[in-house]
């Protein structure tokens, strides 16, 4: 799945020691299926040449407004009329400076005043020392610049060249590649509150042994990112999984389904929608030991007692907040057979709206799955696709309920 198949990006370079990323971040644009022009500032030219950024667009690069290559002389106009948005990256705090004001004395300022601001979006990626970022007049640039319709990126926080350690560095190119990816997603899901949850969860039987299942919190974390792209405002509720949390996203780590009631309870306070992604134990056991459970020498193993966890989707879709409409709620259930028969019924037994149904033998761990959507009118079948993909096609079908 290429994300960015189909859009060009003009990928400008101003004067500052992260041009080095920038060819990295030249590289994956291109890998993700954009094709990239660059155009780079005189200053850009001393830390990158454009012979580098010429090798990975495979594209000649721009530096000058008087380049003779456009039969009208104008590369201003034509490079800018070409583009699905023009990325800075990085973009120094003097050219922040530039733009606000409107200058436009060399190729790639006069480019961005040029540009059609309704059809290509501006999108800057700052890269300064701590100093510069936080000072007052950087911050007001920043701010005034949003309010011109330019999408300011954040910023990284850690070592910096000069050897001081802050805000301000550029962002990773897998960073700034996740964030332009999200920037074209349509955002169906703008102004809702999504809380998701993913993963398994543990229930200990004593301090080195326990209860949990095969799920690998991909599915959820898609959705959480998918959710984020759509521009909601997102909390993800995790349970133990080796997953980086996506971008944007709010984490909340969690480990027994006792844990996850009381973090879902509490950010349900504030969610519009509520997505139970989580392979939830469905059993704890009455006591976990202190101490490890040894062997007696018998050959019989110890007697366990369990009691049954609470349900985290119906607790939530019995609330106030879900009745009264509040909040839309979304189960998942993962089957080993009888799909559409067992999601029917979980679905009428939970009381939600929708329910995706899944075989979990056949998705956990997985980079794809294939869903199945069931609710009041029916059930329909989602293809097997990859993850976020899937992903996506849910957000858009929530977004799509919600409006009517």
């Amino acid at each position: 799945m290429n994300d960015l198949a189909g859009k060009h990006i003009v990928l400008g370079l101003t004067g500052g020691i992260a041009c080095y990323k920038a060819a990295e971040l030249c590289r994956a644009l291109v890998k993700e299926g954009a094709t990239v022009q660059v155009v780079m500032t005189e200053a850009a030219g001393q830390f990158i040449t454009p012979v580098t950024m010429q090798a990975l667009s495979n594209r000649s690069v721009y530096t000058s407004q008087w380049d003779g290559r456009e039969a009208n002389n104008m590369a201003h106009i034509n490079l800018s009329r070409e583009a699905d948005a023009i990325l800075i990256a990085p973009c120094s705090a003097d050219f922040m400076a530039k733009l606000l004001h409107g200058r436009a004395d060399e190729l790639l300022s006069l480019m961005c005043l040029a540009r059609p601001r309704e059809s290509v979006p501006l999108l800057l990626a700052p890269a300064m020392n701590r100093e510069m970022w936080a000072h007052p007049a950087t911050q007001r640039n920043v701010a005034q610049l949003r309010s011109d319709g330019c999408t300011v990126l954040d910023v990284g926080s850690g070592d910096q060249a000069c050897g001081e350690t802050g805000d301000g560095r550029m962002l990773e190119p897998n960073e700034l590649l996740q964030d332009v990816i999200a920037f074209f997603q349509p955002k169906v899901l703008a102004g809702q509150r999504v809380l998701v949850t993913a993963g398994p969860t543990y229930e200990a039987i004593d301090p080195v042994r326990g209860i949990t299942n095969l799920s690998s919190g991909k599915m959820g974390f898609a959705i959480a990112r998918a959710a984020q792209e759509a521009g909601a405002e997102v909390t993800l509720v995790a349970g133990p999984v080796a997953l980086s949390a996506p971008r944007g996203v709010r984490r909340v780590d969690v480990k027994s389904a006792s844990n996850m009631l009381a973090a879902c309870v509490e950010y349900a306070q504030a969610a519009t929608i509520f997505i139970a992604a989580a392979a939830v134990a469905d059993w704890r056991p009455t006591v976990a030991a202190d101490q490890k459970i040894k062997k007696d020498g018998s050959g019989q193993p110890p007697t366990l007692g369990f009691v049954e966890n609470a349900d985290i989707l119906a607790t939530l879709a019995q609330s106030a907040r879900a009745q009264g409409g509040e909040m839309f709620c979304v189960g998942f259930a993962a089957e080993s057979h009888d799909l559409l028969a067992h999601a029917t019924a979980k679905r009428i037994r939970k009381g939600v709206p929708l329910l995706v149904g899944n075989i979990g033998p056949a998705t956990f761990g997985q980079d794809d799955n294939a869903l199945l959507l069931v609710d009041a009118a029916g059930s329909i079948e989602i293809p097997r696709n990859s993850k976020l993909a899937l992903a996506r096609q849910l957000v858009a079908e929530i977004a799509r309920r919600m409006a009517h």
